[in-house]
């Protein structure tokens, strides 16, 4: 199945851990140790507290579909969506090696990694196996 090119993210200082962890392989989200919430995108300062006694922690992997939109007019066609984690928080992005006639609103959903154009892994998921 054919991709669409990832673009490079642009690392910061507050998001570089987690590019070097994503190279790694793992997937981290940011934890406030005040209000033990999680949250997304990465940032020092806890959005639900504004706290900034936060720590990476490695996540599940793992969430649900809550809305999703696939683009078939382009070459190829990709599927983005929000996809809410097991630990709360919700991202957009990519889902990813499956036939989006089978993606579905509540579905369950599992990361991988997939490299943008000069090789950063990028978070996607694809469907639960």
């Amino acid at each position: 199945m054919n991709q669409h090119a990832i673009p490079d993210p642009i690392p910061n200082p507050e998001t570089q851990a987690f590019w070097d962890a994503a190279r790694e392989g793992i997937f981290t989200l940011r934890w406030c140790n005040s209000c033990n919430k999680t949250h997304w995108y990465p940032r020092a300062v806890c959005p639900h507290c504004m706290s900034s006694n936060t720590e990476w922690r490695k996540a599940s992997g793992r969430g649900t579909i809550y809305t999703f939109s696939i683009t078939r007019r382009a070459n190829p066609p990709y599927a983005i969506a929000y996809v809410t984690l097991e630990e709360g928080p919700t991202m957009i992005t990519n889902i990813v090696d499956c036939d989006f006639d089978d993606v579905m609103v509540g579905q369950k959903v599992e990361l991988v990694f997939r490299d943008s154009v000069n090789g950063q892994a990028v978070p996607m998921f694809r469907l639960q196996r």
